[in-house]
C-alpha cells in the first residue's frame, strides 16, 4: 500500500498541532482512567441496541456460515492480508510516539509480507521474528495526553470516541485502505471470537454501559501498550477486542 504522501503529511500535521507539547517522549503521558463522558449517550444506546440486533440477526448467522465453508488457512491469510494493510498506520503511529523501535519493525513486517508473504496473505513476518503490534492515529493522540472525548457508538462499526474518530478520518485522508483493512481486521478478528465478545455483554443489567466501559478500557490498555496502572487485567479479555 502506498499513501498519498501530500494527503499524509497534512494528516500528520493536523494530528501533531492537536497535540500538547511533550518534553520527555520516551514516557506515555500519564495514564487518564477510563471514565463516562458520554453526551450522546440516548443516540448512542439506541445504535447500541440496534448493532446488537444487527449481530444476532443477520452477523453471527454470516460469521457461523463463513466458518462452515471457508477452510481455516483461507480464514487465516485473510486476516493476515487485512492486517498488513495497516502496518504503515502502525509505523507513522509510532513515530509520532518517538518509538522507533516499533515503526521499523511494522515497516519491516509490511515489506517482508507484502514481498515474501504474497501481499500479505502469508505472515511470513511473524516466522522470521518480527511480531505485529498495531498502533494507530487515536492512540498516538492518547499517548500525547489527548482525552478520549466524547464515546461514540457507530451503526454496525460498534464504539469508538471523538479521539479515535478523528484519528480514523485522518487516516482516510491519507488513504482509505488502511481503514479497509481494519474494518476487515476487526471481522475476522470477530469471527474468531464471536462467543467471547457477546459474553461480555450477555446477561448484563446494562449492556450498553459493559460494552462502553469494555471499549474505552481497552484503548487505554493499547495506549499504554499494557503498563497503565489503572488498568486490571480482570477488567476485559484483550484478545475479545483486538
Amino acid at each position: 500500500m502506498i499513501f498519498k504522501s501530500g494527503l499524509l503529511v497534512v494528516a500528520t500535521a493536523a494530528l501533531l498541532l492537536s497535540l500538547p507539547v511533550q518534553a520527555d517522549q520516551k514516557k506515555p503521558a500519564e495514564a487518564v482512567p477510563a471514565k463516562s463522558d458520554d453526551p450522546l449517550e440516548s443516540i448512542n444506546r439506541f445504535t447500541s441496541g440496534f448493532n446488537r440486533v444487527v449481530r444476532g440477526a443477520l452477523v453471527d448467522p454470516l460469521v457461523d456460515g463463513y466458518q462452515a465453508v471457508t477452510p481455516q488457512f483461507l480464514q487465516d491469510a485473510i486476516g493476515n492480508a487485512a492486517s498488513n494493510l495497516n502496518e504503515p498506520v502502525s509505523a507513522v503511529s509510532s513515530l509520532l510516539q518517538g518509538d522507533t523501535e516499533n515503526a521499523g519493525n511494522a515497516t519491516q513486517r509490511f515489506f517482508i509480507n507484502s514481498t515474501l508473504g504474497l501481499g500479505g496473505i502469508d505472515d511470513q513476518a511473524t516466522e522470521m521474528g518480527y511480531l505485529s503490534r498495531d498502533e494507530d492515529l487515536g492512540q498516538a493522540a492518547g499517548y500525547h495526553g489527548t482525552e478520549a472525548g466524547a464515546h461514540i457508538v457507530l451503526p454496525i462499526l460498534g464504539p469508538s470516541n471523538t479521539r479515535d474518530l478523528m484519528g480514523d478520518v485522518l487516516t482516510g485522508l491519507a488513504s482509505p485502505l488502511p481503514l479497509v483493512g481494519k474494518v476487515a481486521q476487526q471481522s475476522v478478528t470477530y469471527s474468531q471470537n464471536q462467543d467471547d465478545v457477546n459474553a461480555v455483554s450477555k446477561g448484563a443489567l446494562d449492556p450498553y454501559v459493559v460494552e462502553r466501559s469494555a471499549y474505552e478500557t481497552h484503548r487505554q490498555f493499547l495506549i499504554s501498550n499494557g503498563d497503565d496502572p489503572g488498568f486490571k487485567s480482570t477488567d476485559l479479555d484483550v484478545a475479545d477486542f483486538k
